[in-house]
């Protein structure tokens, strides 16, 4: 159940009811019908009142609506008694089913029926089946796994290895993660037995939990949950349709209990349960009052058109494998199609329910129902006017001090309500900040902190309310609970994914092709170990003969990469030379970069800057009243630009994220932190689009702390242009944000601390040279979408700061891609679609003789869409204004060539089409995807082609790609090769592609940053080893059962993860963090895996020895290499009878130790003898003794005495 908290404005609601007006409303309660006019402000007053009498449901024109006037009521009424109901975003009869999160949160809404439930025409309109009751699940009670598992199935839980996303579950032992549809984080499940023991809340980035919970609610992830009923029925259908095969197909899977894309459509053929209209649902006396109701009527009627177009367009959605919409011949599904206008209001009163209309002011009833006006004033709004801000300031003391009057302030975030109590105090007016419910009183202001939009005057309590919106005219949407800090990520999990022919890079054999992962038992006397390896080929010794295998043992994995580069490469051979001549050459080549860079880098620390002050209160205000919540990648980024801003040296730092990641609030923060310490801040973006969208930002963000925000680009007139550079020669102009015109000779400064620099690869030659030139010793902070992979932001640290945000925001969803003929019908139904969520879609076609005529087709397909045409060829300033057109919602459809601009970010525009995909390359579909479902709504992709046209092979498969990857962040997936090669080229230059494409992009990136290292040692005075500092690789083959189990962990992707992780922990604290995560995510530790813990720590010993081999041969143990002074080798021979010690050879061999001294007494196995080989190592080469079960916590035993080997025995 939600929990219920004290409303933020509920003393504000029982204040405002006071007024005749909205007792006036209250008193119609029990009317069958009414028709209540009044400004849109009203409408949340007006519901609140209402619902404090009777339960209600609200039907809003548009989803927007019904979210925003959720929001606001739960401010009025409190968390738990108000529903947003959410429209599912597929069309009844589509080949797609809805995101699971929406079925999620309408079930639970369903389930609950809060006092209040807000709904959108196209929700209300979609009939429901009847609600299903959650799974719940407390701490400390008994539940059978199996059953338990079973029915989360059911209720349509995907089983994955690896939770990424709601509606997905994982199990492990007696671990269950699951990430149910209507929660803010997954949840880790733990058993022992049958009893759940813990429950904890976790991260899907890093795997790790967060925070215990008490309890787990789980509500289906899928309409339709298939039972032994539905499945039955499901395979009758089946038997009775053989003439249908995508019919057959579809009810197949059903009846084999498989969640299918798009059965959603044949649940009334399924079922036996009943459809309902929503309004059917509702208590008797309750109230169903429809907002807007010619907007809502209009709306249905085209929902249900669009619905029917989309049956006859005959769907081609080869993306989901599918192959039109469902609709039988025979079958009847009507009971899921959409409702009229007038069938929901009959249905309402069915139900006993009153039907009630609120409309504008003026607005008559269509009929003779009764009409209630409610004439409420709205509040001034000054709507970002700098002078009209103060003379509301002037308004309200008015009203306070000579009126006695009460005024409210709302705004959502904690620094607009602090700050603005510090402005009205600045102005003599008495001002206190509320706590949740609190009423407010005369002679003062109130401020609230809570989400509302609707600021009005209500005159019978001498009441004004004022929200943010009135004031700065920006609206903020629901920001769900305020701010969720999520934890700090420790770590993205990153499996390892392999699968067999894929090419793998070993450190020291080169190029292989990856054959499989296996496991292989070794003999040791009458005991088996059993090990994992990766095997990999090479090329075949002899001619004709199959390729060499190499078995690398799991702890090896830290010298094997995945090959990444241009074409296939060439397999190397084993033991030959030429991969070591490939390396070497890499390696000179390296050299050289790394050089240049190091030149940069000691120059830049050499150079004198500013170091700025810590954060001021302000600062901590301004960030207060970011509206959303912070990505932990993003803090990261805010924290990693600050501290750069702290030193003396002039700051470098590239931040790399995706548009719509969040890049521009690091950019905000750093500006505003800038201007507290007296600098000036020089915003520089490639376009003057993004220079007006960035100046919107940075005004509406930095409104009322003082700091004046001017743009200086094309469209500003000569005169204004004077009067900025004026104004930042003296001083009087904080931040600007320009285009290139900032860079001409005539802008002076007069104290220049910050330039920021929005897409730098999009400015010319000329442009960067006048940018170098400012740099010298100010400080810098360059944003870029363009994906620069992981690897090589590792290696170039240190020489431009580099930090990258690849968390998407939270309620980001995947793009639906349809890939497909191209039919006129279906291009209609696509663009109709959007239009009836009041979005905007993005056309491309790429040639611009005959792009007009393409805009006319559309015209004629969809006449109520207003279209627009943007391509290169036209003059700047009417492409611009055509896009500012587009941006500002003036225009439904932008018919463009791939021009479309790249850092634009119009959340509204969420349908693509594209014609003639086949033409285009793969991660250019990827980028136009891109513009796509940024907001909150699902966006849609459609790539067609001619239906005439037969396609290449390499087009399909390109197609086939972009169809497959549309999660979030597939840009790698989708774009590896092709991304990886150009970031290298465009940061390395081309030169180095070859060396690239010979030992693959891990590899070389590897090598830079060893080259790095290297002069920065030299730089520091430090002394360097010529030789190849690559890992080196240590074998550790001893009889012990050292491994992962399948048992523990299932999943190949993720035993691979840890074994890479174990390969590549260096220090103790690094095992200790990887054997945390281990038993967090996977439970406690089995015996071998604590067994491969003491191999790990043995290595590391090794290495410090600088013994790489450490093997059984027969009775004996071998170490190499090995050089031991003439003192060593007395002490050996005293200590160890039988040691043998070849000093040519460099060799090393012990007898085999024994458990103990009696003649038949076992060798030593296991971590015995793994202790026993590290207390060898100790004793012999001065390294300190290690205990290879890890340290003992405080308060054991202190140094560790020699470990006595004593038989089974005692």
């Amino acid at each position: 159940m939600t929990q219920d908290t004290v409303p933020a404005l509920g003393g504000l609601l029982t204040m405002a009811m006071t007024d005749p007006k909205l007792k006036g409303l209250v008193a119609n309660v029990g009317m069958d019908s009414l028709h209540v006019t009044g400004l849109d402000q009203a409408r949340a007053w007006a519901a609140g009142a209402i619902a404090r009498e009777v339960p209600l449901l609200l039907i809003t024109a548009t989803g927007h609506e019904a979210e925003d006037l959720a929001a606001e009521l739960k401010a009025l009424l409190g968390e738990a008694k108000v529903g947003h109901f959410p429209a599912y975003e597929t069309l009844p009869h589509e080949r797609l089913s809805p995101a699971p999160d929406v079925v999620g949160r309408r079930s639970k809404v369903l389930w609950e029926m809060p006092r209040v439930i807000v709904a959108a025409a196209r929700a209300a309109c979609q009939p429901v089946l009847p609600a299903t009751e959650p799974i719940r699940i407390e701490a400390d009670r008994e539940y059978d796994f199996s059953q338990l598992t079973e029915q989360i199935s059911l209720f349509g839980y995907e089983h994955v290895d690896m939770v990424a996303k709601r509606g997905e579950f994982a199990t492990r032992g007696g671990l269950i993660d699951i990430f149910p549809t209507t929660a803010e984080q997954a949840v880790r499940i733990e058993f022992w037995g049958d009893e759940v023991t813990d429950l904890r809340s976790f991260s899907v980035a890093d795997q790790r939990a967060i925070d215990e919970v008490a309890a787990v609610e789980v509500f289906p992830a899928r309409q339709l949950l298939i039972d032994a009923t539905v499945s039955a029925k499901a395979d009758e259908l089946a038997r009775k349709f053989p003439s249908n095969p995508t019919l057959v197909q579809l009810l197949t899977r059903v009846s084999e209990g498989i969640h299918a894309d798009g059965m959603e459509a044949l649940i009334p053929a399924l079922t036996e349960q009943k459809y309902a209209a929503l309004p059917e649902l509702m208590p008797s006396g309750a109230i169903v009052m429809v907002t807007s109701p010619e907007k809502v009527r209009t709306r249905i009627a085209d929902l249900e058109a669009t619905d029917h177009e989309f049956l006859e367009a005959g769907w081609e959605a080869a993306a989901m494998g599918a192959e039109g919409p469902v609709a039988v011949e025979g079958l009847d599904l009507s009971a899921s199609s959409f409702r009229s206008y007038e069938s929901l209001e009959v249905s309402a009163r069915n139900a006993g329910a009153a039907w009630w209309t609120f409309a504008p002011p003026g607005m008559f009833a269509a009929d003779d129902t009764e009409t209630l006006p409610l004439e409420f004033e709205p509040a001034p709004a000054p709507k970002g006017d700098p002078k009209e801000i103060e003379k509301l300031y002037a308004t309200l003391k008015l009203h306070v001090q000579q009126n006695h009057g009460k005024v409210a302030f709302v705004a959502p975030a904690k620094g607009s309500v602090e700050r603005t109590a510090e402005r009205l105090r600045e102005h003599g007016v008495s001002a206190r900040i509320a706590t949740p419910g609190l009423e407010p009183v005369d002679g003062a202001v109130t401020l609230y902190q809570a989400l509302s939009h609707a600021g009005m005057v209500f005159p019978g309590p001498n009441l004004v309310v004022v929200t943010e919106t009135d004031v700065t005219g920006n609206r903020v949407g629901d920001i769900a609970g305020a701010k969720r800090r999520a934890p700090r990520r420790r770590n993205r999990v990153d499996p390892l994914a392999l699968t067999p022919g894929d090419f793998v890079v070993h450190d020291t054999h080169g190029i292989g092709k990856f054959v499989k992962m296996a496991e292989r038992t070794i003999k040791t006397g009458d005991e088996d170990s059993r090990r994992e390896y990766i095997v990999l080929e090479y090329q075949p010794a002899k001619r004709g003969q199959p390729g060499d295998q190499l078995w690398v043992p799991m702890e090896s994995l830290d010298l094997l990469s995945k090959y990444t580069g241009g074409e296939a490469p060439r397999v190397s051979k084993m033991g030959g030379s030429d991969w070591k001549n490939t390396k070497r050459k890499a390696r000179a080549a390296v050299r050289e970069i790394a050089g240049e860079l190091i030149e940069l880098y000691a120059k830049r620390q050499a150079a004198p800057g500013h170091a700025f002050a810590p954060d001021t209160p302000w600062q901590q205000e301004m960030e207060d009243a970011f509206p959303f919540v912070e990505t932990e990648d993003q803090m990261a980024a805010i924290d990693a630009v600050k501290d750069d801003m702290e030193k003396p040296t002039p700051m470098d730092r590239v931040i790399v994220g995706d548009v719509g990641f969040g890049k521009t609030e690091v950019a905000v923060r750093a500006a505003f932190k800038a201007v507290q310490d007296g600098k000036q801040v020089a915003v520089l973006v490639p376009t003057t689009l993004l220079a007006q969208q960035h100046y919107n930002t940075f005004a509406g963000r930095m409104d009322g702390f003082g700091v004046t925000v001017r743009e200086l680009s094309r469209f500003t007139s000569a005169k204004e242009a004077k009067e900025i550079t004026g104004g930042l020669a003296d001083g009087s102009v904080d931040v600007v944000i320009g285009t290139h015109r900032l860079l001409t000779t005539g802008v002076q400064w007069k104290n220049l601390g910050l330039i920021i620099v929005d897409e730098e690869q999009r400015f010319g030659v000329e442009h960067k040279e006048h940018i170098k030139a400012l740099k010298s010793h100010v400080d810098v902070l360059t944003m870029t979408a363009t994906p620069i992979p992981r690897t090589l932001e590792m290696s170039l640290t240190g020489i431009r700061e580099m930090t990258s945000i690849t968390t998407p925001p939270e309620d980001r969803h995947p793009v639906l891609t349809y890939v497909g003929p191209q039919e006129d019908k279906q291009v209609a139904a696509a663009i109709r679609r959007e239009l009836l969520r009041d979005g905007q879609v993005f056309y491309i076609h790429n040639k611009v003789s005959d792009i007009e005529k393409t805009a006319r087709t559309l015209r004629q397909l969809v006449p109520e869409a207003r279209v627009v045409v943007a391509h290169g060829q036209m003059s700047e300033q009417v492409l611009e204004q055509t896009v500012q057109g587009f941006w500002d919602r003036e225009y439904d459809v932008l018919v463009c060539t791939t021009i479309v601009e790249t850092g634009l970010d119009i959340a509204n525009a969420n349908t693509l089409i594209v014609e003639n995909a086949q033409n285009m390359g793969l991660s250019q579909l990827h980028q136009l995807r891109g513009r796509v479902g940024r907001s909150r709504e699902r966006g849609y992709a459609y790539f067609l082609y001619p239906k005439e046209k037969t396609l290449t092979e390499t087009s399909y498969d390109r197609l086939a790609t972009i169809a497959q990857h549309n999660d979030l962040g597939a840009g790698i997936a989708v774009a590896q090769k092709d991304l990886e090669m150009r970031g290298a080229g465009n940061v390395l230059g081309a030169e180095q592609s070859g060396h690239i494409a010979g030992v693959g992009f891990d590899m070389y990136v590897r090598l830079v940053g060893e080259a790095v290292e290297t002069f920065k040692t030299m730089m520091d005075g430090g002394t360097v080893d010529g030789t190849d500092q690559g890992p080196k690789e240590i074998r550790v083959d001893l009889p012990v059962d050292a491994h992962i189990p399948e048992t523990y962990v299932n999943a190949e992707r993720l035993r691979l993860e840890i074994y890479r992780k174990l390969a590549e922990a260096r220090e103790e604290q690094d095992l200790a963090r990887v054997a945390e995560e281990m038993v967090d995510r996977f439970g406690p530790m089995p015996v071998e895996v604590s067994r491969l813990m003491a191999v790990a720590r043995l290595r590391h010993q090794a290495r410090k020895a600088g013994v790489s081999d450490i093997l059984v041969q027969g009775t004996r143990i071998k170490f190499h290499p090995v050089e031991l002074p003439d003192s060593k080798q007395v002490r050996l021979k005293r200590l160890y009878s039988g040691a043998n010690y070849r000093a040519a050879a460099k060799t090393l061999q012990v007898p085999m130790p024994r458990e103990s001294k009696a003649i038949n007494s076992p060798n030593l196995r296991d971590v015995e003898l793994v202790q026993w080989v590290a207390d060898f190592l100790s004793s012999m080469f001065d390294v300190e003794e290690i205990d290879v079960n890890g340290p003992k916590p405080a308060g054991g035993k202190g140094k560790k005495g020699k470990k006595k080997v004593i038989s089974v025995s005692e």
